[in-house]
């Protein structure tokens, strides 16, 4: 039997796979609530889905599923303060950094996000720590201004700004 990877391994090599730094927001019977989140992927366009990772044992998880809706704000950076906000333990008003709306679903939109999806969740498979959720992308909302990204890699933040043509 071949022996697994070694979870400090795979984070460490993890570290070294960037990823885009997104708000996962929702709102509804389970309460309004939001977190921070680099594991989201495009799974297919037709329909359009995205899928997001979240652990069992976040508080945030319970009140995605059972709210059944979540919003991918995908940050520039300027979203870095949030990003933080959202990632922090406290029970600080994370929502206060920030201007918010709503699209189709009812969760909150971040006004000037590079890009919002906003999504209801229509599957969802338990995977080892975590729950992957499939989001049915129902709205899209790109800001005006030409976009900028941020991402994690290498255990820390890093703005990403288009090039010049």
């Amino acid at each position: 039997m071949a022996q697994g990877v070694d979870q400090q391994a795979f984070r460490e090599a993890m570290s070294r796979l960037g990823a885009a730094i997104t708000v996962l927001t929702t709102d509804g019977p389970a309460g309004k609530h939001g977190m921070t989140a680099s594991a989201v992927c495009a799974v297919t366009d037709t329909p359009p889905t995205l899928l997001i990772c979240v652990n069992r044992s976040a508080r945030s998880h319970d009140v995605i599923d059972e709210n059944g809706v979540v919003a991918v704000n995908v940050l520039g950076g300027r979203h870095r303060h949030l990003s933080k906000a959202f990632a922090s333990k406290l029970e600080e008003d994370r929502f206060a950094g920030g201007h918010w709306s709503v699209l189709e679903t009812g969760a909150p939109v971040l006004d000037d996000a590079s890009v919002t999806f906003d999504c209801r969740i229509s599957e969802q498979s338990s995977v080892g720590s975590h729950t992957v959720f499939f989001c049915e992308v129902l709205a899209i909302r790109q800001h005006d201004r030409q976009a900028d990204g941020l991402i994690w890699f290498g255990r820390d933040f890093h703005h990403l700004e288009p090039q010049e043509e």
